[in-house]
C-alpha cells in the first residue's frame, strides 16, 4: 500500500486507476492485475484506512462471488470467517402476530457441498482483497479524494486533493451510490426514494442458528435475520437488516437502547433464546438509483456508482462483483488483442453486458418491495398464494436458488471460477 506523502517517487502514470477501495473497487483492480500483470493498476480512496477496519457490518456473498474470490486467491483467507447459509425461510405477517406461518423454504445448496451464499464480515472481505492487491503490486492511495479530471485524446488527467496529478488510460468509478466521479463525468441518473431506511446491527443470541437465514415480510418492509460465524469465545450471532419507514428508523437508532431492543425482540422473536445488540445500530436510507450510462470515453462506472437497489433480495453487493468481473474481462481481452482499453467502443461492450441485468434486478427489487411492504389485505392474500405455489414447485425453487447464487445469465468467467 502506498500514499503520496510517504512515497513521492511512485509513478503517476497508470493504465487503470480505480476510485474507491470498497469490495467492488478492490475486486476490479485485483481481477485486472492478476490476469494482466503488465498493466499498471492503482486504487485511490478518499476514506482513511481506519474506516474499513472499524466496519462492523456483514454481507451475503453469493456462490458465484465466492468462486470469483477463490479464483482471485482470497477465499482461503476468508473461509474461516465465513458462515454458510444452509437454508432460508420466508414468512409474511405483522410484527405483533403470535404465529408467523412459513410460506417458502429454500435448501441452501446449488451443488453438493456448495451453499448458495455465505455471510462474511466486511472487515474480513476487505482485508483479504487488500492483502491480495498488495501481493500483486497494486498501489493503494488512501485518505485522498479525486478533485477533478479531464479527458484529452488517449489520456485522462486525474487531479487529487493533495495536489498530485496522474495520467491514466482508464478511470473506473467505484465510489458508491452518491458517486462524485459520476457527477464529474456528466452522467445522469434515475433515482427515487422509498421512504424507507435499512437498520443494520449484529445480535448475539443464546442458541445456535444452524446456518438458517430468515426473512419476515412486515408491513413497513422486510426484516432479515442472517447467520454469522460464532465468535472465538463461542458467542452465537446473527446480522440484522431491518427495513422501517425512514422517520421511524431514525427514532429507533437515535432513541433509548431499551426501546430499540424491545422493538427488535418483537420482530426477532425468542426462538434462539435471549438476545442482545452487540454494536451500535445504524440506519441507511433506501432508494433505487440507476445510471443512464455506465461508460464515457476513458471512464467506467462499477458497483453502487452504476446502480443502487433495494436490499430485499440481498443482491446489491453481488451485482457489484458481476460488474468487477465483467469489466476486468472486457479490459483484459481488449489489451490482449492490442486494443485501447479506455476507448469508448471497448467500454461499450462492458455496458451492453451489464446494463440489462442491473436494470432488470433494479426493477425486480422495486416491484418486490412495493408488493411486500404494505398491509393491504387482497395484496397480502395474492402474494402469500404466490409464495406457497413456488414452495410446491421444485423447478421454480431451483430457479430462484440459481438466481440468488448469481449463476444465471451471461456469467463472467471469474464468477464461474474460471481464469480470464
Amino acid at each position: 500500500m502506498a500514499t503520496h506523502e510517504t512515497d513521492e517517487k511512485k509513478s503517476t502514470k497508470f493504465d487503470v486507476l480505480v476510485a474507491g477501495a470498497g469490495y467492488v473497487g478492490l475486486a476490479t483492480a485485483v481481477s485486472i492485475k492478476q490476469a494482466r500483470p503488465s498493466l499498471h493498476v492503482a486504487i485511490v480512496d478518499a476514506a482513511p484506512p481506519e474506516v474499513w477496519r472499524k466496519d462492523g457490518r456483514a454481507s451475503a456473498i453469493a456462490a458465484a462471488a465466492c468462486r470469483m474470490l477463490d479464483r482471485l486467491g482470497c477465499w482461503e483467507e476468508i473461509a474461516p470467517e465465513a458462515q454458510a447459509i444452509t437454508d432460508m425461510v420466508i414468512t409474511d405477517s405483522k410484527a405483533a402476530d403470535p404465529v408467523r406461518p412459513v410460506f417458502l423454504t429454500f435448501d441452501g445448496e446449488v451443488g453438493a457441498g456448495e451453499p448458495f451464499a455465505h455471510m462474511v464480515e466486511n472487515k474480513a472481505l476487505n482485508g483479504a482483497l487488500r492483502r491480495r492487491a498488495a501481493e500483486l503490486g497494486i498501489d493503494i492511495i488512501e485518505g485522498v479524494a479525486v478533485q477533478s479530471f479531464e479527458t484529452a485524446g488517449a489520456i485522462t488527467k486525474v487531479h487529487l486533493a493533495d495536489g498530485v496529478s496522474m495520467d491514466v488510460r482508464l478511470l473506473v468509478a467505484a465510489d458508491g451510490v452518491n458517486s462524485r466521479l459520476r457527477d464529474m463525468a456528466g452522467i445522469k441518473i434515475v433515482r427515487w426514494d422509498y421512504g424507507q431506511s435499512g437498520i443494520v446491527c449484529t445480535v448475539a443470541h443464546e442458541r445456535p442458528h444452524g446456518g438458517r437465514a430468515e426473512e419476515h415480510f412486515l408491513p413497513a418492509g422486510p426484516f432479515a435475520t442472517l447467520p454469522l460465524k460464532p465468535t472465538k469465545d463461542g458467542v452465537n450471532r446473527s446480522s440484522i437488516v431491518w427495513n422501517e419507514r425512514t422517520e421511524d428508523a431514525e427514532k429507533l437508532v437515535k432513541g433509548d437502547p431499551f426501546v430499540f431492543e424491545v422493538e427488535l425482540e418483537q420482530r426477532f422473536g425468542l426462538k434462539l433464546g435471549e438476545i442482545r445488540v452487540e454494536d451500535k445500530p445504524r440506519a441507511w436510507p433506501l432508494g433505487l438509483t440507476l445510471a443512464r450510462s455506465f461508460v464515457a470515453p476513458r471512464f467506467a462506472l462499477a458497483g453502487d456508482a452504476a446502480h443502487g437497489i433495494h436490499p430485499i433480495a440481498g443482491q446489491g453487493l453481488n451485482l457489484g462483483f458481476k460488474d468487477a468481473a465483467a469489466l476486468a474481462e472486457t479490459i483484459v481481452e481488449a489489451d490482449r488483442l492490442g486494443q485501447d482499453i479506455g476507448a469508448l467502443d471497448v467500454l461499450e461492450r462492458y455496458e451492453v453486458w451489464r446494463r440489462f441485468d442491473t436494470v432488470r434486478m433494479g426493477v425486480t427489487t422495486d416491484v418486490l418491495n412495493r408488493l411486500f411492504s404494505n398491509d393491504i389485505g387482497p395484496i397480502r392474500a395474492v402474494r402469500d398464494i404466490g409464495l406457497g405455489l413456488v414452495d410446491r414447485v421444485p423447478r421454480l425453487k431451483e430457479y430462484f436458488i440459481r438466481q440468488a447464487s448469481g449463476l444465471t445469465g451471461e456469467t463472467p468467467r471469474l464468477l464461474k471460477g474460471e481464469a480470464i
